[in-house]
């Protein structure tokens, strides 16, 4: 009887299922734009997997897809496409992408009962009976956006669009913002002109979201890196999810703040199923696959589920349906019930919907951030807990929210000024034991990102140095996590910059040397020579012998220079002149010595060329015993070298420099030769080198010691050790950064720490203050004063105007004595009748004839030369 029973009922099952199956082969059409053959692809490869795997979905049916291709809002040939598409009895269409042509074929499907699967962003609020969309929600992402910009504490950013649906895709957003008070300014690309012309004009703004088309956003970036809006300071957020499938190459270097969210889960089963199958069919096809085309694959997934569940339930069919004769379907309302409770996990994560035909609120958005290693995930987004950050160490995001109120372990050496042991009488703890230039910094940084450290010296002493592809110092401890950053005089190099970050420099520097003074004065056999130049000499002899000679020839054309040798014998016909050639050189060379001589002028043209030369001997004594005098009291001293090259081939004086560090460093990397030579030498002889740089200072004392050290460093120990310079100039430029972690997130912080205070000068100040005030600062300032005041020789510069003055003293005395000439020759002519020209070119020709001192009286001219005596002198007996 039970065994009847049984095949009874096994019949009426075979019976009964036979009746309610779904038809062996269900078409499902698919609508694409022309140019979106990936999209089409992901839609066949979702119904071949399904096809290939029976044991899943669909054991007895065979999905075929109906493929139509349309233009972007092309409405007329959307409508006559769907249109064919129900004809041939389908079961329901997916697609297009394209907004208008969507909307369109959405009123199509509705009106004849076909269900229509979308996966595009739509700004509707309501939807159809008949349509379902597995895009995520417009104000669902702005709660996204909302919650990461809040994150980034932004309270002032620009929101940059480039269509008109932006401002309607973000609505809820900028509600969200006026609400939270937020200074938003907003900018839409224009159409006809490129985006960089926007850009220029925004350049000031530093925190942007960006909405624009995925096909444009990686230009639209390089338009805002060719005006310098890509640097370390700004931050885009792309409102795109497809984010991960844009080539971010050219801005991984650049620390821009480039930021965005993603919707598929490339780590999922599904994903990996979707790439085999489009790289079946696409040879181009990439890796990294779009979010619209993604929604596509589990689109079609959903709806065979969706068939399944209804096959269940009762027989389906899917007829032919004529868009003329309005006839609708009976089964499109069905089908969107069942897909509406369906809960998937696809290509694109948790796929689920709310009554509406919505895609709910479970689904999880990864938050991608680009580094210098490319595009990475540092966390994710739900509407639940919102923004979680898994990978601070990659990411900008919650910079300030990160450091704030915790405790970074400072690693340093001891080097004043730099770090030094506080000097108290009382036992110290901590980082109460320490003081100097870093210190105050780290504790500006710390009160204005509120922050605390902790501070510990390195247990080798040493700054970091790779050696045996080992690295020591401060460098090992940061690589090995025992510390968080690291503080002193520590040079930014590109090999430490391979393994640590630094932050911007907070001081710059070179390589100088530094060596003990002279005190061995300055002396040569001709050191009486040094108050006047070389030239001022020249002009000296000049002037001389100018001066000598026009004494000279105005001497014998004064006829008041000539007299009569014996005044007592009044018969004798002979004149005499004293200004004779070897007489004028004798008159000035005394004068010249201040010791005057026997020759003494009469006329008024020879005593004023006197006159003038004691003027000009007068002034130019008075220099030269004055800058004498100088010379002679002031220390002069000569170094043994004056540049770095002049120490390469000689063997007198021993170089050195700090054993571990950036200088060595450099010595040992540079391609110039003679500092090559002289890296070479200090490996081959290891005691030149010391262990810091205050052993260097007491060798350079010591004497016979050259110490390669950095600038700063130098005038630091300049200001306080008096017998200590620096020679030439510097070999390098380099600055002092905060070293961190490699791929820290500390780094931007600080760095934006350290700029605020540049800005301020609060650097400047620190450094006036440890190099000049603390410990001894300022010592050396006088005596720094004294060598400063170097004694130079005078040029013609600074005597010039006494020789300007000395040749219009002769020229004036050249005018007195010819008008002294002309007016003897005139008398003379009228005593002895005759002409003036003759008398005065006889007189001319005998005074520049110069033959003798002495000349004949004329005949004629005797009375007139005792009245001329008789008037003017009066012999003694």
């Amino acid at each position: 009887m039970w065994r009847s029973s049984i095949a009874l009922c096994i019949i009426l099952c075979y019976y009964f299922h036979l009746t309610t199956s779904l038809p062996a082969i269900i078409k499902l059409g698919g609508l694409f734009d022309t140019k979106d053959e990936e999209q089409e692809w992901a839609f066949k490869t979702a119904i071949d997997d399904i096809n290939n795997d029976k044991s899943i979905l669909l054991p007895r049916t065979q999905l075929k897809a109906v493929v139509e291709r349309i233009g972007p809002d092309d409405s007329f040939r959307a409508t006559k496409k769907v249109c064919s598409l129900l004809q041939q009895g389908i079961a329901g269409i997916f697609g297009p992408q394209s907004d208008v042509t969507s909307m369109h074929v959405q009123a199509i499907c509705d009106a004849l009962d076909v269900p229509h699967v979308e996966t595009r962003w739509d700004f509707q609020s309501q939807r159809d009976d008949l349509s379902i969309n597995l895009f995520p929600r417009p104000s669902v992402l702005s709660r996204a956006y909302v919650d990461l910009v809040d994150g980034w504490k932004w309270t002032e950013f620009s929101l940059v669009y480039e269509e008109p649906e932006g401002i309607i895709r973000l609505q809820d957003f900028l509600k969200e913002a006026q609400r939270k008070r937020w200074k938003v300014n907003l900018y839409q690309f224009q159409p006809s002109e490129p985006y960089r012309d926007l850009f220029w004009s925004i350049k000031k703004e530093k925190n942007i979201i960006l909405d624009v088309k995925r096909e444009n956003i990686e230009i639209v970036l390089k338009h805002a890196q060719q005006v310098g809006m890509m640097t370390e300071n700004h931050a885009y957020l792309i409102t795109s999810l497809d984010f991960h499938t844009i080539d971010l190459e050219d801005f991984r270097y650049g620390y821009t703040n480039i930021t965005g969210f993603r919707l598929v889960k490339t780590e999922s089963q599904e994903y990996e199923n979707l790439y085999k199958g489009l790289k079946r069919n696409r040879t181009n096809q990439s890796e990294n696959i779009r979010t619209e085309t993604a929604l596509m694959y589990d689109a079609v997934k959903l709806f065979a589920m969706a068939l399944q569940d209804l096959d269940a339930s009762r027989t389906i069919d899917f007829p032919s349906i004529s868009c003329e004769n309005g006839v609708r379907g009976s089964d499109g309302t069905s089908i969107i019930n069942y897909m509406k409770p369906i809960s998937l996990q696809g290509s694109t994560g948790k796929v689920s919907f709310d009554s509406q035909g919505f895609r709910s609120s479970e689904f999880v958005l990864d938050i991608l951030h680009l580094t210098k290693e490319g595009v990475v995930k540092i966390g994710h987004w739900t509407p639940e807990a919102g923004v979680h950050i898994v990978r601070h160490d990659v990411s900008h995001v919650f910079d300030y929210d990160r450091i704030r109120n915790k405790t970074l372990r400072v690693t340093t050496v001891q080097n004043d000024p730099y770090v030094m042991l506080k000097e108290s009488i009382d036992t110290l703890k901590g980082n109460d034991r320490y003081e100097g230039f870093c210190i105050d910094l780290i504790n500006k940084l710390a009160e204005d990102l509120n922050f605390n450290y902790e501070i510990h010296e390195a247990g080798d002493g040493q700054y970091g140095k790779k050696e045996n592809d080992e690295w020591n110092g401060m460098i090992r401890e940061l690589m090995d996590g025992k510390a968080d950053v690291a503080l002193v005089d520590l040079t930014i190099t590109s090999s430490r910059e391979e393994v640590v970050d630094f932050t911007m420099p907070f001081m710059t520097t070179g390589i100088s040397i530094l060596y003990k003074k002279s005190t061995t004065k300055v002396t040569t056999l001709f050191s009486f020579l040094s108050p006047f130049s070389m030239e001022v000499w020249v002009y000296v002899m000049g002037a001389y012998l100018g001066v000598s000679v026009t004494l000279f020839l105005v001497g014998r054309l004064s006829p008041y220079e000539w007299d009569n040798p014996h005044p007592c014998r009044q018969d004798d016909q002979v004149l005499e002149n004293s200004f004779s050639l070897l007489n004028s050189m004798w008159f000035t060379i005394g004068s010249l010595m201040q010791q005057g001589s026997d020759v003494a002028p009469k006329a008024m043209s020879t005593r004023t060329i006197a006159g003038i030369w004691y003027f000009f001997t007068l002034i130019m004594i008075s220099s030269y015993t004055a800058n004498l005098a100088a010379f002679l009291t002031v220390e002069n001293s000569v170094d043994p070298f004056t540049k770095a090259e002049d120490l390469v081939d000689q063997t007198e004086i021993k170089y050195g420099c700090v054993r571990s560090g950036s200088t060595k460093t450099f010595f040992e990397e540079t391609q110039v030769p003679a500092y090559k030579k002289l890296g070479d030498v200090m490996k081959n002889n290891p005691d030149y080198l010391v262990d810091n740089n205050n052993h260097g200072v007491e060798r350079v004392l010591q004497g016979n010691y050259a110490y390669f050290m950095e600038s700063a460093s130098i005038e630091y120990k300049k200001e306080r050790e008096c017998n200590l310079t620096n020679i030439g100039g510097l070999l390098d430029n380099k600055g002092y950064g905060i070293a961190t972690q490699n791929g820290s997130h500390y780094r931007t912080i600080l760095s934006n720490g350290i700029l605020k205070l540049q800005e301020a000068g609060v650097l400047l100040q620190l450094r006036d203050r440890w190099w000049k005030q603390k410990r001894g600062g300022g010592r050396c300032s006088d005596e720094s004063k004294k060598s400063s005041s170097n004694v130079n020789e005078l040029g013609l510069g600074n005597v010039g105007g006494v020789f300007v003055v000395l040749l219009v003293g002769l020229g004036m005395a050249t005018v007195v004595a010819i008008l002294e000439f002309l007016w003897k020759a005139r008398k003379q002519s009228a005593t002895e009748r005759e002409s003036i020209c003759k008398e005065m070119f006889r007189e001319l020709k005998f005074a520049l004839s110069c033959q003798s001192s002495t000349k004949p009286v004329h005949k004629k001219s005797v009375s007139e030369n005792n009245d001329f005596r008789i008037s003017g002198f009066t012999p003694e007996y």
